[in-house]
């Protein structure tokens, strides 16, 4: 309706030739239609659920345990970890303490590193920067 409002409204023989123009582009568009269509990811996806798990159960006592002090070399937790394993060898001597760096960042699994500390049912501090 409005397209013929508009017709009306132009000069004569100039509202044909906007209503074919109109045409002309509504079939480029059905024309358009053939061609193969694209699917467009969003590329911020949708995060999974969250599985919530419980804790692990912490030791009523750190006497007669190891103690793995991991480093994911993130700037200066190697030198924040040594400091904690100089303060626990004093003040802790029965605490056994072992200073490992973790192969890769955060993100990366280090599957030798969970076995050697499992082997031996050690505990671990691991030092995240930020």
């Amino acid at each position: 309706m409005m397209l013929t409002r508009l017709a009306r409204s132009v000069p004569n023989g100039v509202g044909n030739f906007l209503i074919f123009g109109i045409a002309l582009a509504c079939a480029g568009t059905l024309a358009a239609a053939d061609q193969p269509l694209y699917t467009v990811l969003n590329p911020t996806g949708n995060a999974p659920p969250i599985e919530r798990k419980a804790m692990a159960p912490r030791p009523a006592s750190l006497s007669g345990k190891t103690v793995y002090l991991v480093d994911e070399t993130f700037d200066g937790g190697d030198k924040f970890l040594q400091e904690m394993q100089k303060y626990m060898a004093v003040h802790m001597p029965d605490v056994k303490t072992v200073f490992r760096e973790k192969k890769g960042s955060y993100f990366t699994d280090d599957p030798d590193l969970w076995k050697e500390i499992q082997s031996v049912h050690g505990l671990m501090v691991m030092a995240i920067g930020h």
